[in-house]
């Protein structure tokens, strides 16, 4: 039983191992690919290292006069971070309205609020800015928060809105920093959204101008490796930093239904 046992983890770290590097084969080939010539992207086989390396795809990104890519940042940028400001006020608000607030009909329209969850989210900013999903997420780690706190602060002369910004709010920092890391993915990775709200090239946003480099009859693998790369950076700084709260947010709004 040992041998078998000792064969069995054997195979499962083999097949794991292959498995990871061809979950991850696509990200190495759009590093690799963003430092070569569009000649050399599809050349086969494929060269983990360059032959020709060059850094021309990157800035040409910036100096070409064919595409605003700069312009389209800091679209997506500010975009991004309005989406998180007004998100986190008023889904933070609606939550802390139905864990904290003991009103007539407060858990049958909150049944109704979720019903929302079936409606499709290919919208933009304001109409986004309530997202249901995370008002669930948030009202469940409120929850979650002992109700003697609240009291407490009831009774040192807070209203609502102090308790649920200089109490509530601080105590369930991993629950919003989690709501904020997911929103800031899917805000920043938003395709459909721009694609069919804006018709003017300068206030675009990364997601659709990235898509430019692969339309026409000329493919320019190169410039659309390296700015793909460019838009992922920040989501990859932002999941290592923040990685950590997934468990603890995701584990504090799961305490009590």
């Amino acid at each position: 039983m040992a041998a078998k046992e000792k064969v069995y983890k054997i195979l499962m770290t083999v097949f794991m191992a292959a498995f990871g590097i061809a979950c991850i084969f696509p990200f190495i080939f759009m590093i690799s690919s963003s430092f070569k010539i569009s000649a050399d992207v599809m050349k086969f086989p494929f060269h983990l290292i360059p032959e020709r390396f060059t850094m021309d795809n990157f800035v040409g990104l910036f100096t070409n006069g064919m595409y605003n890519f700069q312009k389209w940042y800091v679209n997506t940028v500010v975009m991004t971070a309005l989406c998180i400001i007004i998100k986190i006020f008023f889904v933070s608000f609606t939550a802390y309205g139905f864990s904290k607030i003991d009103f007539k009909g407060r858990d049958a329209i909150f049944l109704i609020l979720l019903s929302a969850m079936m409606i499709p989210s290919d919208i933009m900013i304001l109409p986004s800015c309530v997202d249901v999903y995370f008002v669930f997420l948030l009202r469940q780690s409120f929850i979650a928060i002992p109700e003697s706190i609240s009291e407490a602060a009831k009774i040192d002369g807070c209203n609502h809105l102090r308790i649920y910004w200089q109490v509530i709010f601080p105590l369930a920092k991993p629950s919003i920093a989690t709501m904020a890391l997911f929103s800031f993915t899917w805000a920043w990775n938003d395709y459909m959204g721009p694609y069919l709200y804006i018709s003017t090239m300068d206030k675009q946003m990364l997601s659709v101008g990235v898509k430019l480099f692969s339309s026409g009859l000329i493919q320019d693998y190169g410039s659309q490796m390296a700015a793909a790369t460019v838009v992922l950076i920040p989501v990859l700084v932002a999941f290592l930093f923040c990685q950590r709260f997934f468990i603890e947010g995701v584990a504090s709004g799961a305490v009590k239904g």
